[in-house]
């Protein structure tokens, strides 16, 4: 059984930083592209950025410049490095995990991060 467990969120001022989490169980890691996704309230939920296991990166345009994916194949563990951060980013982030080949697509319970000063 997959589990994404996030970890890291919390209250910043804008202009700040967050370091978020992901640690997975229940599959085999090098085959999921992992990724980050967000809710803020009465919004869907959207992309923050995706990173596959040969470490092609994909960013929303929102995030670019300042967020970083990162992954770590051994440890089962996915990062988000959020630098410069706006209120705008205020949201539930999710971690996710994907594979196309038999079909699979995980989320975990999210974590709350608010910029707020």
């Amino acid at each position: 059984q997959v589990q994404l467990v996030e970890s890291g969120g919390g209250l910043v001022q804008p202009g700040g930083s967050l370091r978020l989490s992901c640690a997975a169980s229940g599959i085999i890691f090098s085959r999921y592209v992992m990724g980050w996704y967000r809710q803020a309230p009465g919004k869907q939920r959207v992309l923050v950025a995706t990173m596959t296991d040969g470490g092609i990166t994909n960013y929303s345009d929102s995030v670019k410049g300042r967020f970083t994916i990162s992954r770590d194949n051994a440890k089962n563990t996915v990062d988000l490095q959020m630098n410069s951060l706006k209120p705008e980013d205020t949201a539930v982030y999710y971690c996710n995990a994907r594979k196309i080949f038999p079909p699979s697509n995980s989320w975990g319970q999210g974590t709350q991060v608010t910029v707020s000063s």
